[in-house]
C-alpha cells in the first residue's frame, strides 16, 4: 500500500532518469519512468471547472470532493502499479503546478535535477549530431532556421523542452516556490553521490540508504521512439563525473554567450 508520493520535476538532459534508478535500488521505493498521472489530474480540473454539473452544486463542497478526487486518484493509480510504501514520480511539470499539487496533497516534496546550461545544450548538439539519418524540425534550410550551432542554441533556449523548462523555472523562482523545492546539481550527484543522496533523504523525510554507484541497474523502461533523437532514457550503469565537453562541441563563443545570458542560473546553483 502506497503511503506517500514524491515529486521529481527535471530540466532536460540532467540525470532525471539516473536518479530514478538510483533510487530504484531501494526495496520500499517505486521510481517511475517518464509519468503521466500529472495529465490525468490536469485534464480532471479541465473538466472539474467547465462542466455545468459541478458548476450547479454548493461549489465549497464541490471543491472539497475535487480535492478528494485528486489526491486518492493519484494513490488509486499508484496502489494498482506496485506494493511499496513510497512512490517518486517523474514529469517535468510538477513543479510549476506546485501550488495545485499542494491543495490537494499538502506540503508535496518536490526534487528537481539542474545542470549547467552550457551542458545541457551541449548534450542535445551531441544528440542532433549522431542523429543525421533523421529529419529534425529544428532545420530548416529554405528558412535558414537551425543551420548552424548557434541557431540550434537559440531554438533550444526558445521552445520546449528547455526553454519551456527554463521559462517555468524563473516563474518558480519569481513566485518563491522554489524555497519547496529541493535542487540537486547533475555535478555533485556524479561526483559526491553517496553524500547527494542522503540530502535527498534527509529532504524527504526518510531513512538514508547505502547505494551501489558502480552497477546502477535500468528499471525504468521507456520506447524513446515516441520522444524523438532528444529522448534517450537510457543510463550508464555507473555513477562517475563527465567531463564537459561544451567548448568543444558548441564553440567558446557560443559557451561565452550562455554564461553571459544566464548569470542569475549560474548564480542560483553556483556554476
Amino acid at each position: 500500500m502506497v503511503e506517500k508520493i514524491f515529486f521529481q520535476s527535471s530540466l532536460p538532459r540532467s540525470g532525471s532518469t539516473l536518479l530514478q534508478n538510483i533510487i530504484a535500488q531501494r526495496n520500499d521505493i517505486y521510481a517511475t519512468p517518464t509519468d503521466g498521472t500529472l495529465e490525468l489530474v490536469f485534464a480532471a480540473r479541465a473538466n472539474y471547472t467547465e462542466s455545468a454539473e459541478f458548476k450547479a452544486q454548493d461549489s465549497e463542497l464541490m471543491k472539497k470532493a475535487f480535492m478528494g478526487f485528486c489526491k486518492e486518484g493519484l494513490f488509486g493509480f499508484y496502489n494498482q502499479v506496485t506494493d511499496k510504501p513510497y512512490v517518486i514520480t517523474k514529469s517535468r511539470g510538477w513543479t510549476i503546478h506546485y501550488d495545485f499539487v499542494n491543495s490537494f496533497y499538502p506540503q508535496p516534496k518536490m526534487i528537481c535535477m539542474v545542470r549547467d546550461i552550457k551542458d545541457i545544450l551541449c548534450s542535445l548538439e551531441k544528440k542532433y549530431r549522431a542523429n543525421p539519418d533523421k529529419q529534425d524540425p529544428i532545420l530548416n534550410w529554405a528558412k535558414m532556421s537551425g543551420t548552424t550551432t548557434p541557431k540550434r542554441v537559440d531554438n533550444w533556449l526558445a521552445q520546449p523542452p528547455l526553454g519551456l523548462a527554463l521559462e517555468r523555472l524563473t516563474e518558480i523562482i519569481r513566485q518563491g516556490i522554489d524555497k519547496n523545492i529541493h535542487f540537486v546539481r547533475y555535478e555533485d550527484l556524479t561526483m559526491y553521490p553517496q553524500t547527494t543522496m542522503t540530502m535527498i533523504y534527509q529532504y524527504l523525510g526518510i531513512s538514508d540508504f547505502k547505494h551501489d554507484f558502480d552497477n546502477v541497474e535500468q528499471s525504468t523502461q521507456e520506447d524513446d521512439s515516441l520522444y524523438g533523437i532528444y529522448g534517450d532514457h537510457v543510463i550508464r550503469k555507473e555513477v562517475k563525473p563527465l567531463k564537459s565537453d561544451a567548448e568543444r562541441i558548441l564553440g567558446k563563443d557560443v559557451c561565452k554567450w550562455v554564461k553571459e545570458n544566464f548569470a542569475w542560473y549560474n548564480q542560483k546553483f553556483n556554476y
